[in-house]
């Protein structure tokens, strides 16, 4: 078995009885991205040099016995991510050149814990896309098929593990960015509570929906990488500050007193018979494991997609405000004063969906429209969340598909935004509701594409849909499949 087939739990017993290096382990990664990344197209950067130089050290703390679940254990980055001396592009032509003088939250917390970072990697363009299609360093492959997309925004993020290109990588989700993509290659992505990870040093989409969470092949590899990243943080003010529960010691057991809820919402005509099948396959399996299945509604679910457009493109056009060729990023000036650089500069800057999004927020924020648009938009998404908070009264997980299809061919959905849009229509409700959810594989279509199953939780309820994921992987296969790459 090669080093970059071992999970980060089977790495790190290897790398504590001295079985093999971190240097070796990280030499084998930045092999497998040379060899496969020109068809996959998952790094935007790699870091090769400074990764071994956080080998080399993670090897002397291992050596001292200081080592910890992830010193040694080579990850990547989404290119969201603020790093320092490490170029940060968020896949735009406008932060193409954007070299950090400071790491953020999540940079700084995997760097403390020993983990090697490879490098940053591709997204959709400022993390708004589900297909990784709009990004400036062009789209990412699906390592099931190279054919198809690989789910985004976090697409780079879902491939590269997929690709075993990263042991394991951080992603992020607004909208169902880490999980959409994480279904479509077939790895387990967790979004998080909202608050319970720092969004410190993440470039802002939409600040009251964006969240940090990782992807890795398995849940054991899910709840030590969120363990890593998770807990209170002075510089976000948005972070919570409650204690951060082993996640680890969480995983275990069968599902007995396990009230798992499907929303009838979700179960809907236009789910692809491929995904309704493995779902329905998945409920199978968890009702053989002692889960009592119930059912329960969610009745604003029609109004999410709506409601989300709203909401987050108008944060997006307050957040992407600041780009404007002055103080960094991008600057086109031909001297003709400041208004012609701003606007230049930013046409220049965005692509065409960042650029649709900006206006249909700014539409939405401007005088005579926000009373019609925004603040309507928000009293919706109340009522979305009162929806889950009743749902949790009758069940402790909720249990979905992720996507309605598996991954789309590339280019399939580019001309028509709305079709594009819908992708997410099963991610978007967990996210207006702040709760957290998980992706992990439960099939795969006839032609070898992964499904993806959804558990969502009640807030900060991750010890729940992570016990409940780590039962139904135990006893399926479906996530010891390997790309085809």
């Amino acid at each position: 078995m090669s080093l970059t087939d071992l999970t980060i739990h089977e790495l790190h017993e290897r790398l504590v009885r001295r079985e093999v290096s971190s240097v070796e382990a990280t030499r084998a990664y930045l092999e497998r991205i040379a060899a496969v990344d020109e068809r996959i197209n998952a790094f935007i950067t790699v870091d090769a040099e400074g990764a071994l130089r956080q080998a080399e050290a993670a090897d002397r703390r291992l050596a001292a016995g200081k080592g910890g679940a992830l010193t040694g254990i080579p990850l990547a980055l989404k290119d969201i991510f603020v790093t320092e001396g490490v170029r940060t592009t968020c896949a735009s032509k406008i932060l193409q050149n954007f070299i950090p003088p400071y790491d953020g939250a999540a940079a700084a917390r995997l760097k403390e814990a020993g983990a090697v970072l490879l490098g940053k990697l591709n997204m959709d363009e400022f993390a708004m896309g589900s297909s990784n299609e709009n990004s400036a360093f062009g789209a990412v492959k699906n390592p099931w098929n190279l054919q198809c997309v690989p789910g985004g925004s976090s697409g780079g993020s879902a491939a590269a593990v997929a690709a075993r290109q990263a042991a394991a990588t951080l992603g992020t989700d607004t909208g169902g960015s880490i999980r959409q993509p994480a279904a479509h290659c077939g790895v387990v992505g967790l979004k998080p509570t909202y608050g319970r990870v720092s969004r410190y040093g993440v470039i802002a989409y939409a600040s009251s929906l964006d969240q940090v969470g990782p992807m890795t092949r398995d849940v054991e590899d899910c709840a030590l990488l969120l363990q890593a990243v998770a807990g209170h943080d002075p510089a976000d003010s948005t972070s919570v500050d409650t204690p951060v529960p082993d996640y680890r010691a969480a995983l275990g057991g069968d599902l007995k007193g396990v009230r798992v809820g499907l929303p009838r919402e979700y179960f809907i005509e236009g789910l692809d018979s491929d995904v309704k099948e493995a779902v329905m396959g998945a409920i199978t399996v968890c009702r053989e494991l002692g889960a009592e299945i119930v059912e329960v509604s969610l009745p604003h679910t029609e109004y999410a997609v709506a409601c989300y457009y709203l909401v987050a493109t108008a944060e997006a056009s307050s957040n992407l405000a600041r780009y404007d060729g002055v103080r960094y990023g991008l600057r086109v000036d031909e001297g003709k004063g400041l208004l012609d650089m701003y606007m230049k500069s930013r046409a220049a800057g965005f692509g065409a969906e960042v650029k649709r999004r900006i206006m249909l927020g700014t539409y939405a924020l401007s005088s005579g429209y926000y009373d019609a648009y925004y603040l309507k938009a928000q009293k919706v998404r109340t009522l979305i969340r009162r929806d889950f908070l009743e749902a949790f009264e009758k069940a402790d997980v909720l249990l979905t598909p992720v996507a309605p299809t598996t991954a789309f061919g590339l280019g399939e959905k580019t001309a028509d935004p709305l079709q594009m849009y819908l992708s997410d229509i099963f991610t978007i409700p967990v996210n207006l509701a702040g709760s957290c959810a998980l992706s992990l594989p439960c099939g795969f279509t006839p032609s070898g594409l992964p499904v993806g199953l959804q558990l969502v939780g009640r807030p900060f309820g991750e010890e729940t849909i992570l016990r409940t994921a780590h039962a139904y992987e135990q006893a399926t296969d479906w996530h010891r499949r390997v790309a085809p790459i």
